[in-house]
């Protein structure tokens, strides 16, 4: 996609010299939006100057800009190619359900979780205590509800999304034919949006608490927590966050695999066999640009990678210890608190919602 590499390109030159992450410093880690007070502060401004109040979900978009869930301000933000913030979506410090039809600046929302675009430059976004998925047409600026009543439940599968029920969703991607894909967490579901129909359905989970069964069917397995989702061509990735696991979707095969995580609560395994590593509470996932995957261990504090080639866990960030910083040149001294949102650029550059920090952070490969 033509859009994808520009932006990368243009990202890539905004950290590089607006944040002064230099090559002969040898600085890896870094801040991009926020100076770690909580607060709503700094639009206009620029981005590491302004203050923000527990972010989750970070992404690229189609203008080279990073667009960021400030989620305990109730809002979407942007940062510009030159460092400036913006809010674009929601009313920073207001939280409530309104405002479609209308400029999405002037809606209220609901704590935003996570943040994606589709294949024509619209925004997406997950409000989990709206119990719903809302969207901004990023030509016009207007804001409409694509899937969810407002209310808490479940209900609506083989009906228009617009009337489905779900509980607090978290998590949000496209897949490879275009449908759109919800970690519905209450309700222990991974579910579908279908463009082409309007309609929601389940795609994976019960409903149950269970045990994931490895090698089990898509449509009938027990999910245990599914917090967060990304593709690789037509393999979903899957973190369980109360299974303390990562599994594998393939949707040609209706199958579902076990690929890193006992089951246990921990932080070890480190640099072996990534099934048999502990994890703790992952609520984020990211595919790299050679396939690996990388994790928001959220409740270790760190950055995890399931290296495709190995079949191996790496420790990216972080040493298992809740804190901030010091940033530099090593990011596995970089303490970080409860980080949520992770994505990964095509440099292979990571940028992560470091939620109780207040920060976006960058650590660059």
């Amino acid at each position: 996609m033509s859009w994808l590499r520009s932006g990368l390109l243009g990202l890539t030159a905004f950290v590089s010299s607006v944040l002064l992450i230099a090559e002969a410093s040898g600085g890896e880690v870094s801040t991009v939006l926020g100076n770690g007070a909580p607060g709503f502060t700094g639009d206009g401004g620029l981005a590491t100057e302004a203050t923000m109040r527990g972010p989750f979900g970070v992404i690229m978009g189609p203008d080279a800009c990073l667009y960021v869930c400030d989620t305990y301000n109730h809002c979407i933000r942007k940062i510009s190619t030159k460092g400036i913030v913006n809010t674009v979506a929601g009313i920073g410090g207001q939280k409530g359900y309104s405002g479609d039809g209308g400029q999405a600046v002037d809606a209220l929302l609901n704590e935003p979780y996570e943040v994606r675009f589709d294949q024509k430059g619209d925004l997406y976004f997950v409000e989990m205590m709206n119990h719903l998925i809302r969207k901004v047409n990023m030509k016009t600026g207007v804001i409409s509800t694509l899937a969810g009543s407002g209310k808490k439940g479940f209900g609506g599968d083989g009906a228009n999304a617009s009337q489905a029920l779900f509980n607090r969703p978290h998590s949000l991607q496209f897949g490879p034919q275009g449908d759109l894909f919800v970690c519905d967490i209450g309700n222990r579901r991974v579910r579908r949006i279908s463009f082409k129909t309007g309609l929601v359905s389940t795609f994976s989970g019960t409903g149950r608490k269970g045990k994931t069964v490895n090698g089990g069917r898509i449509d009938k397995v027990d999910l245990n927590g599914p917090r967060a989702i990304d593709f690789n061509g037509d393999q979903m990735w899957l973190a369980l966050r109360e299974g303390n696991s990562i599994y594998r979707l393939d949707l040609n095969k209706g199958t579902i695999h076990h690929e890193a995580g006992t089951g246990k609560r921990g932080f070890s395994g480190n640099g072996g066999p990534a099934r048999l590593s502990t994890l703790s509470g992952p609520k984020g996932i990211a595919i790299g640009p050679k396939g690996n995957v990388y994790l928001a261990d959220t409740e270790s504090h760190s950055v995890r990678m399931i290296d495709r080639a190995t079949g191996n866990l790496e420790l990216i960030a972080g040493d298992g210890k809740s804190g901030d910083g010091p940033e530099g040149q090593d990011p596995k001294k970089c303490r970080m608190d409860r980080l949520h949102g992770i994505y990964v650029d095509a440099n292979g550059s990571i940028y992560v919602g470091d939620t109780n920090t207040h920060r976006i952070r960058v650590i660059r490969p």
